[in-house]
């Protein structure tokens, strides 16, 4: 589906997907120009819309062509298992010593507290954004370019309702609709440099493509289950935010079937 832009080269294909997966994150949050309040519920649904392309872009455009392009076999599994702990740990390590928090919660203590809670919640986005990047540019490092499209396009949708969220939240702390728009925006900013290291990486070496992608399936495995599932719950709408795991989930298992 991608065959008349594949001749240019891989980085530059990887830096410019990842660069628009992270420029997602500006378009989710551009209904906040048209509406200030948005029901918990369907921003419940939405995170869990996420978690489901994430989950399943994990599956089938990380971990299966991480098997693949490591030849197969019990070896081939082995890499990939010791890749994905590598990528939960890393992301472990990170959330344990870096200040962040959670994605939604509700309003708690004074204002000065809440504020800092939203910017800890900012800074967690930020630094998850890296790893989806970093996969983004390792399914490009890799010579697949309908399989990094995919994940950029997953990784994309998945985004949305993050930016929705972020700028969501900002309004709520009475910043302007164009700071939380420039916010919004930053946080997707960090997944082209992600982008560009993986690619950059895998195409160097590529017997690092196996662990690239098995470290990037580890690391966002980590983040769905740590924090976008178990905050779609909070709020007391889990079997809404359940089928919108599903329905995310199944589209991005379509979208890779057709577009891989």
């Amino acid at each position: 589906m991608f065959e008349q832009i594949s001749h240019l080269p891989i980085v530059v294909l990887g830096l410019a997907a990842s660069f628009a997966a992270g420029f997602a994150t500006f378009i989710g949050a551009l209904p906040i120009l048209f509406f200030k309040n948005i029901s918990q519920k369907l921003q419940d649904i939405m995170m869990g819309f996420g978690a489901g392309v994430m989950l399943a872009a994990t599956s089938f455009s990380l971990i299966i062509p991480g098997i693949e392009a490591a030849g197969g076999g019990v070896d081939a599994a082995l890499i990939v298992v010791a890749g994905m702990l590598l990528g939960g740990i890393f992301l472990w390590f990170t959330d344990k010593y870096s200040p962040h928090e959670h994605f939604i919660k509700g309003p708690e203590g004074s204002r000065k507290k809440n504020l800092k809670r939203i910017w800890l919640f900012i800074i967690a986005i930020t630094l998850h954004n890296f790893p989806e990047g970093l996969a983004v540019g390792v399914g490009f490092g890799g010579g697949d370019v309908n399989n990094g499209f995919t994940l950029a396009i997953g990784i994309g949708l998945q985004n949305i309702p993050e930016g929705l969220v972020v700028a969501l939240a900002l309004i709520g702390e009475k910043y302007s609709v164009g700071k939380a728009l420039w916010i919004s925006l930053l946080t997707g900013m960090v997944e082209p440099i992600g982008g560009l290291l993986g690619v950059g990486l895998v195409s160097i070496s590529q017997p690092i493509l196996p662990w690239g992608l098995a470290f990037a399936a580890g690391a966002m495995l980590f983040v769905i289950s740590d924090e976008i599932i178990p905050e779609s719950h909070r709020k007391g709408f889990e079997t809404e935010a359940t089928f919108g795991v599903m329905i995310g989930f199944v589209i991005m298992m379509f979208l890779d079937v057709t577009l891989g």
